[in-house]
């Protein structure tokens, strides 16, 4: 790996020319790491949901031509200057957002919104020197949160990497880096659900699927799935859903129906569809004097939440997590070990694969409906 250190390096990345285009497959050159940096190898990547609602850019500013992908494993190829905790040859997870460790958030164990490193989803530069670490023929390519995992290398910010047990097999734990984490921590970290207690999710793709595992894992006795999809019911029982319901079956709202089915509401929600309606629901269903609802989806920009103060006075908890709570370097290394003794099993969130030459196939498992989560293998046999 030495004798690209400090080189340019020319590799294959798919890049987003513009919205909603399949990606193209381009030679692109990436710079070594400036102060601060890591460049990284990516050996397996993942699609998630965020970079799909990017790159159709229906709800946000446009940023083209760019590299996507956030969910990712790798090995550090070089480190730039000031890095002293990452070495070439560690096994790491780029997090689309960081831990300086210096700032008030990062001091703090109530927050994981690092003020230095948070997520920005309009900038496609390093933040070192305002400049991307991509180029094609000399003309910057943009970087996306500030991982662009759909390279074979790629430039990372040292905050935003969290080094892991260099046994845990990337191609798994991958899925670990933005999706599975943020629904997992929203129950075990915000939700908090005690032994025995009933849980609705709702949204029950990976996020809300992880969601339902951090409750199984808590103990909870029931819990509830809130989908649209029915066809998402079979696949959610593995996850330890135990019922389903279908907002569109009823005539009523559906915190209505929850309430009833509860005898007075669940104990705890975790709204993980970014559907301004569900979140409200998902606030309305708990129960009085104790229950708590956590708000894990992103909203509409244009999104607003109203509901009833009585609501909040009859001792009702509205709370928002942000990746679950997880600070990227501190715990998520944590995390994996759970997959490692065996305590989480991520098997069975991934349910395609396909070489990094078919890419485009993941978006369309992913726009139909079909995939918790596509491995992308960067390494072709």
């Amino acid at each position: 790996m030495a004798s690209t250190a400090g080189k340019v390096i020319k590799c294959k990345a798919a890049v987003a020319w513009e919205a909603g285009k399949p990606l193209v497959m381009e030679e692109v050159e990436v710079a070594p790491p400036q102060a601060m940096e890591v460049r990284i190898k990516i050996l397996f990547t993942s699609l998630c949901h965020t970079d799909v609602y990017f790159w159709e850019a229906k709800g946000q500013t446009p940023v083209f031509p760019r590299i996507f992908g956030h969910e990712a494993g790798g090995i550090v190829e070089s480190v730039g200057e000031g890095v002293t905790e990452l070495a070439p040859g560690d096994h790491v997870l780029p997090v689309f957002t960081g831990e300086c460790k210096d700032c008030a958030h990062c001091k703090s164990e109530e927050s994981n919104m690092c003020t230095l490193l948070r997520i920005n989803t309009d900038r496609g530069v390093m933040i070192g020197d305002g400049q991307s670490r991509f180029s094609i023929n000399g003309k910057p390519i943009y970087h996306f949160v500030g991982t662009s995992t759909f390279s074979e290398y790629t430039v990372v910010h040292v905050g935003c990497v969290a080094k892991i047990n260099p046994n845990a097999p990337l191609d798994k734990v991958c899925v670990l880096s933005c999706g599975i984490s943020t629904g997992l921590g929203a129950t075990l970290n915000v939700a908090k659900p005690p032994r025995g207690s009933t849980v609705a999710v709702f949204g029950l793709g990976a996020v809300g699927l992880a969601a339902a595992e951090g409750a199984k894992m808590a103990g909870a006795s029931r819990i509830i799935g809130v989908d649209l999809n029915p066809r998402r019911f079979v696949e959610a029982k593995k996850f330890g859903v135990t019922e389903f319901v279908n907002p569109s079956d009823f005539d009523k709202p559906i915190q209505e129906v929850l309430t009833e089915m509860t005898d007075g509401g669940v104990d705890r929600s975790i709204e993980c569809t970014g559907n301004i309606n569900a979140m409200i629901s998902a606030f309305e269903c708990v129960h009085d004097g104790w229950g708590v609802a956590v708000l894990v989806g992103v909203p509409h920009k244009d999104a607003v939440f109203k509901t009833h103060p009585m609501n909040l006075l009859n001792e009702r908890t509205l709370k928002g997590t942000f990746f679950g709570n997880y600070k990227p370097r501190s715990d998520i290394p944590a995390v994996v070990e759970k997959y490692m003794n065996k305590e989480l099993e991520l098997e069975k969130f991934i349910t395609h694969e396909v070489p990094f030459s078919e890419i485009n196939k993941a978006f369309e498992y992913m726009l139909k409906g079909d995939s918790l989560r596509c491995i992308i293998r960067m390494q072709e046999e």
